[in-house]
């Protein structure tokens, strides 16, 4: 068990703060967050590479503030991928193994383990500048996995790889913890739908501090703050301002809110919460296009309302220029109330 008492950093620029989680073996836990979030710095704190201004870090009661860095039971697979350009791609992986002085046909067959699970089975004799940018991060992966960690830290692993080669890469890390039902493994990712899809729990880091944990699927329904609601929904969610007058829910342009499933609370200003999904084209609500975008095979288009700006996620490739003007619908059952301080406050009926 991996466990973080109070851990803050004294980083310059992306410091931690108070930090407190523990880790469970046999699970993968994603860690999701912006850019600058702190995602990287928390890994490089567990593997030892950055300072402890307060706070500890235990690895089954053992406290790692004074333990080396080989001796941390750890290995660390980093964005940027590092290889060693005059060893083959077999040599490569099965070098911190032979550097442990494991014997050089068990260090081998392990490498070769390892490849295979990555898909460079056949690449094993080519050196890393005959391959592409992707193959090369396959072969940092390959050797962070051959050593068979307690803790294995991925910072951003499949950020340069191919969608078609992250989607089968995805579908093969729960097999790392088969043999190793004490490993944990920590996965960094910029993208909800990564950490949604791969994590057993997430873990959303905001401007280094830990501001939500728990099951990918009920933090995604019932975010429990503004910044985990945003950082949580692809593209964000949108907050707009709101009332409750007399058990009713009106928008800030005074345009009240057709909506049953909610229990409203008390009288006084909220903030309400629309999903991407939530607004569709054709309807009563006026609408003006202040930017589309493209997102894979999703149109994202920004829009003017008479409530605020919002998000709109559309299926499909479509145009939308700037200044175009139709209506939307709603569907207020999906919506999300927060208090002023940020807090989600939403209840529903029944």
């Amino acid at each position: 068990m991996l466990t973080l008492q109070n851990l803050t950093t004294p980083h310059p620029k992306l410091p931690l703060s108070g930090l407190d989680v523990t880790f469970e073996p046999g699970k993968i836990y994603t860690i999701l967050g912006r850019t600058g979030a702190g995602k990287t710095e928390l890994l490089r704190t567990l593997i030892g590479l950055d300072p402890i201004a307060e706070g500890a870090v235990h690895l089954d009661g053992k406290n790692l503030d004074r333990t080396p860095i080989r001796a941390r039971q750890m290995a660390m697979v980093y964005q940027q991928f590092i290889n060693y350009p005059h060893l083959d791609v077999l040599a490569n992986v099965a070098f911190p193994l032979r550097r442990k002085k494991v014997n050089k046909i068990d260090a081998l067959a392990r490498a070769r383990e390892a490849l295979e699970l990555v898909g460079l089975a056949e690449f094993e004799t080519r050196k890393p500048s005959e391959l592409s940018g992707g193959q090369q991060q396959r072969v940092a992966l390959a050797r962070a996995i051959v050593k068979h960690a307690r803790i294995l830290l991925m910072d951003e692993p499949l950020a340069n790889l191919d969608y078609k080669l992250r989607e089968q890469l995805r579908e093969e890390f729960p097999r790392l913890l088969e043999k190793n039902s004490d490993g944990i493994i920590l996965y960094t990712t910029t993208e909800p739908g990564e950490a949604m899809q791969l994590g057993d729990e997430l873990i959303v880091m905001h401007e280094g501090r830990i501001v939500a944990k728990g099951d990918p699927g009920e933090l995604f329904e019932n975010p429990p703050s503004i910044e985990v609601a945003q950082v949580i929904s692809d593209p964000p969610i949108s907050i707009c301002a709101g009332e409750v007058k007399n058990g009713h829910l009106y928008f800030n342009d005074g345009s009240a809110v057709d909506e049953t499933s909610l229990s409203l609370g008390a009288d006084g200003p909220v903030r309400i919460g629309i999903r991407p999904d939530a607004l569709t084209i054709g309807g009563d609500i006026p609408a003006q296009v202040t930017l589309a975008e493209f997102s894979g095979s999703d149109t994202i288009v920004h829009l003017r309302l008479p409530f605020g700006e919002a998000v709109m996620l559309v299926d499909g490739i479509r145009e939308y220029s700037p200044g175009v003007k139709f209506g939307v619908s709603l569907e207020t059952s999906a919506l999300l109330l927060f208090s002023q301080a940020g807090g989600n406050i939403t209840e529903r009926t029944g």
